[in-house]
C-alpha cells in the first residue's frame, strides 16, 4: 500500500549537505551531490543536483537511457555548447558527452541508468 504522507518523499535540499560525487570509487574533484530521488533495491539516484566548482569537469561518458539537466544556477558547457541558468537539455539514449564548468553551476539530473565513462 502507497504511503500518502508527502514528508515521505519530500526532500528539502535547502537543508540537504552537499557530498563529493563519488562513483564506482571515483572521486571528482570539485563536483559534489544532493540526492533528490533513489532507488533504495539498488542504492542510485536518478533525479539529483549537482555542483561544479569553478574549474571542475566530469569526464566523456555515454548515457545508456538519455539524461535531462536543468541549470539552475551559473554555466555549464555540455558538448562544446554553452548552458546558462533557465537552460534545459535532453540528451537522447546513447549521446556521448563531456561536462565543464569555467565559473560553477549548479544542475538538476534526471539520469534514468547509471552512466558509462568512455
Amino acid at each position: 500500500m502507497m504511503n500518502t504522507k508527502v514528508e515521505n518523499y519530500l526532500v528539502r535540499t535547502a537543508q540537504a549537505e552537499w557530498k563529493p560525487l563519488i562513483e564506482k570509487g571515483i572521486s571528482y574533484t570539485g563536483i559534489f551531490v544532493k540526492s533528490l530521488r533513489s532507488d533504495p533495491a539498488s542504492g542510485r539516484s536518478s533525479s539529483i543536483l549537482l555542483k561544479f566548482e569553478a574549474g571542475a569537469s566530469y569526464p566523456y561518458h555515454n548515457h545508456p537511457a538519455g539524461e535531462e539537466l536543468f541549470v539552475l544556477e551559473g554555466a555549464v558547457t555540455v558538448a562544446d555548447t554553452l548552458l546558462k541558468p533557465g537552460d534545459y537539455l535532453y540528451t537522447p539514449p546513447g549521446f556521448k558527452h563531456a561536462v565543464a564548468s569555467d565559473t560553477g553551476c549548479v544542475i538538476l539530473f534526471v539520469v534514468p541508468e547509471e552512466v558509462v565513462i568512455l
